[in-house]
Parts: C-alpha cells; sequence; structure tokens
C-alpha cells in the first residue's frame, strides 16, 4: 500500500500563516499515515522604482524590508511545523520558495501537483491564505484541505460529506477515502431546497455505497431556508458533532481571476470547520 503525501502551503506576505497552521497539518499528516511536505512561499518584489520614487519613498529599502519580513515569517514556520512532525513521529521534509506577489498562489497549485492532498492554512482576515487555497483548489488538481486556525483538527473521525449528485461532488468523494477509511461515521449530507437534484434518494443511495464498502454511512438531508447554503451545511455538520466537511469546489480561474459557485463563495467566506474540496 502507498502511502499518502501532503503539501503544506504557507503564506508568508504581506500577512502570514499562524502556527496553528503548522500543528493542524501535522495532525492531519499523522492521522492518514502521510509523509508531510512544507513549503514556505516567500515574496520577490520586482524592484520598479526610479530615480525620483527612490528618493521620495525609499522603495529599495521597502522592497529589502518586505522581503526580509517574509524570510523571517517563512523559516519560523518551518521551524514550528519541523518541532510539531518530530513530536508527532510524522516524516517531513521542507523547501523555501520565492515568487512575486501576484504569483504566490500560482506558485503554491504548481507545487501540490506533485502530492496527493493539499494542505492549506486558513483565517478569515488573512487575504494571502484565501488567495493561496483559491489558487491550490482550482489549480493543483489535487484536492485540497483547508485548515481554520480557529480550531484544533483533531481525529477528524466524523466525516460530513455535502452531497447533490454532481461530477464535483463524487470527484471529492473518491478524493476523501483516505479519511472515509479512518472514519467512524460518515454522515451523507443534501440541502433539499437549494436546487433540482438527481433524484429524491441521492444521499442514501450514496450512503448504501459506502455501508457496501464495509463503512459506517448513513443520509441526513436539510433545508437551507432563509441560510446560505454554505452556513446552512457548516452549521448542521457541527451541530452533529461533524470533524471534517467533504465538499465539491464550484468555480473556475480565468488567469487568476477566481469565479467561485455560490457555496464556495460561501465556505471561503466563512471557515468553520476542516473542509475538503475537490474541483
Amino acid at each position: 500500500m502507498m502511502k499518502p503525501m501532503v503539501s503544506l502551503s504557507l503564506a508568508t506576505y504581506p500577512e502570514a500563516n499562524t502556527p496553528k497552521t503548522a500543528s493542524n497539518a501535522v495532525a492531519v499528516a499523522r492521522r492518514i499515515g502521510a509523509t508531510l511536505h512544507a513549503v514556505a512561499i516567500n515574496v520577490d518584489i520586482p524592484d520598479v522604482s526610479n530615480a525620483l520614487s527612490s528618493f521620495l519613498l525609499d522603495l529599495p529599502n521597502k522592497i529589502r524590508e518586505a522581503e526580509a519580513t517574509s524570510r523571517s515569517f517563512g523559516k519560523n514556520l518551518l521551524e514550528t511545523v519541523a518541532k510539531e512532525a518530530l513530536q508527532g513521529g510524522v516524516r517531513l521534509t521542507t523547501q523555501e520558495l520565492t515568487a512575486p506577489p501576484a504569483l504566490i498562489g500560482d506558485t503554491a497549485a504548481e507545487q501540490c501537483r506533485y502530492f496527493d492532498i493539499c494542505l492549506v492554512g486558513w483565517a478569515p482576515d488573512n487575504q494571502t491564505a484565501r488567495m493561496t487555497a483559491e489558487a491550490v483548489v482550482f489549480g493543483s488538481g489535487r484536492p485540497t484541505l483547508l485548515l481554520p486556525d480557529a480550531t484544533d483538527v483533531g481525529a477528524l473521525d466524523h466525516v460530513v460529506i455535502a452531497w447533490d449528485g454532481s461530477r464535483v461532488a463524487a470527484r471529492a468523494v473518491a478524493d476523501a477515502r483516505p479519511f472515509l477509511e479512518l472514519a467512524t461515521m460518515i454522515t451523507v449530507l443534501t440541502v433539499t431546497d437549494e436546487k433540482p437534484l438527481p433524484g429524491q434518494d441521492i444521499g442514501e443511495r450514496l450512503a448504501q455505497g459506502l455501508r457496501t464498502r464495509g463503512l459506517v454511512a448513513e443520509a441526513a438531508s436539510i433545508q437551507a431556508g432563509a441560510r446560505s447554503i454554505a452556513t446552512a451545511i457548516q452549521e448542521y455538520a457541527l451541530e452533529i458533532g461533524g470533524k471534517l466537511l467533504v465538499m465539491g469546489g464550484y468555480g473556475h480561474s480565468r488567469v487568476r481571476d477566481f469565479v467561485l459557485g455560490g457555496a464556495t463563495e460561501g465556505i471561503l467566506s466563512d471557515l468553520r470547520l476542516p473542509i475538503l474540496l475537490s474541483h
């Protein structure tokens, strides 16, 4: 049996991930018996100053300071990951890369293509983390696990699947296999009032298939009502003790201009638990 390989993309500029990202990433790798590759993506700012701007704003010095701060954040985050991995018994490799500010997300996505699962730290006010997550979800070709800074990952033993019978939802279920196989409970959740569904019993059909494979699974359905679908799904998942949400990532990228589907946009705006997104 092949050992999974997961990649952690660490944001360093202008807003860095917190140390919580490091501990959560190690917890995920340990949970599924994976090796972990942590990449700090430091900023490389092109010097476009001219003589006047250099005199008035001291741009070259400001650029050097920003790049030094970015490298310092990256170094500290990699050291934190190394410490957590050693304590958790997780095999780790690390790497430092540089990229212009506009290409940080693309650089992360390209690196993630060599691994089985991509990990991205998440904080609601960290735009760098959001940009990185969107680029990785839609550009890596790999499932992306978003790790919210506000929570400890824990065991991920109760997996909730947001299921609408779509291609991207089916892809997400396949990509979540390492977590499904270790789950003590799987809940297949269908929202019945958000859009037309391909059948009445699609949740139960998937749950039955999972049970046939030897897993513990049940189906549930809810109505979003006046809530956004992202809010309704996450509230229900937390209410039933869900530790990991699995769902398809709707949307596409037009040269880094991300056009997101409603559920994906809502999830990225208000992330409340670890979420595995597949596109």
